[in-house]
């Protein structure tokens, strides 16, 4: 025995066989589905600063998330869709045909401006009236506007524009559209509803954790096991799995919902408070959205409240068109755009008259 082994007083010879040892097994993790996709960035306002690369101002919200809006919120898209119905309703005539009157309100709402191209024939003289699409429309230094497309942007120099835009302080390059205030109420109304049919897919559960505690379980079968979940691609695919312990514990595999159906539920309050902020950005009467009174509430009459948001709203969008084409010299009276703007009367018990 070495002196250091004797001045070790725990150290014990060994003798026989070798003492076997017991490793316990990593730990480890494997998520059951995929995310749900969502639009959560491109809402946010940037400053505007000029692209010299591609010579244009670039826009102070990306115009891909504000077009996606409208498709995952039903409030904030039956909203635009009422007002530019309501707008384009009261056509009567003009150098643009309904469907082109409605792309055009349609964009100067969704985006918060739009461009009216003049159509020349070859003497210079205006002949027809088009609305240039506002998403991929771009504002240059020279006060001329470019429309992009797969290769070379369509170039339109200022007098064969009539341009509309909504008002923002911050710069008078491009408009921005009035229910900006409520795009985090349209974003968090469609993340509770897809959150809730998620739950619901999953058994009125927020998902599984596979836990494995027999010591009987070998690496290649928890290593099958994984590969099977890693295998189920998306929500529902992974169903059923047959798992033979030889002498295993019945308690060694377990699945645990996380989130049980009896916790508190928030779903109700988020999609009342959230569509109430977005009815709000648009100044949208709720009697004409369809929404259902609550706890005995009364809507008042619908027609009352059509006819006082069309005089404010609506009449004043129409005149707006009106005069930024009917006021172009260029314009022959023929291609002037007439509306309906008859300021309706209103009383109490009958709204419009």
């Amino acid at each position: 025995m070495t002196k250091k082994q004797r001045n070790n007083k725990k150290f014990k010879p060994m003798t026989g066989n070798k003492i076997e040892t017991f490793t316990p097994g990593r730990g480890s993790v494997i998520t059951f589905g995929e995310p749900e996709p969502i639009l959560t960035t491109g809402t946010d306002y940037h400053n505007i600063w000029y692209d010299n690369e591609y010579d244009h101002w670039r826009l102070p919200i990306d115009r891909l998330a504000l077009a996606q809006l409208p498709n995952l919120n039903g409030q904030h898209g039956g909203v635009l869709y009422a007002r530019r119905n309501m707008v384009a309703g009261g056509y009567i005539g003009g150098g643009l045909t309904p469907d082109q009157v409605e792309q055009a309100v349609f964009d100067y709402l969704l985006f918060g401006d739009v461009a009216i191209l003049k159509i020349r024939n070859v003497f210079g003289e205006v002949i027809d009236l088009l609305p240039l699409p506002s998403l991929y429309l771009r504002c240059r230094k020279d006060g001329s506007f470019a429309v992009l497309q797969e290769g070379p942007a369509l170039i339109y120099d200022p007098e064969d524009i009539v341009f509309f835009k909504m008002y923002d302080p911050r710069q008078q390059v491009y408009g921005l559209p009035d229910y900006i205030g409520g795009i985090h109420s349209v974003l968090l109304n469609s993340e509770a509803t897809i959150f809730r049919r998620r739950y619901y897919n999953n058994g009125a559960h927020m998902g599984f954790i596979l836990y494995t505690s027999d010591p009987n379980l070998t690496l290649e079968m928890e290593n099958e096991i994984k590969e099977k979940i890693a295998q189920s691609k998306g929500l529902g695919n992974f169903r059923n799995m047959f798992i033979n312990i030889p002498k295993g514990d019945p308690e060694g595999v377990k699945i645990m919902p996380v989130g049980e159906v009896s916790a508190k539920d928030e779903f109700a309050n988020i999609k009342g408070i959230t569509a109430q902020d977005i009815f709000t950005a648009h100044r949208f009467p709720a009697g004409l959205a369809g929404i259902i009174p609550t706890n005995g509430a009364i809507m008042g009459n619908p027609e009352t409240a059509r006819a006082t948001y069309r005089k404010d709203e609506v009449i004043p969008l129409q005149r707006k068109l009106m005069n930024g084409v009917n006021n172009d010299p260029e314009i022959p009276p023929h291609l002037h755009l007439v509306f309906d703007v008859d300021i309706p009367a209103i009383t109490a018990e009958k709204g419009e008259k």
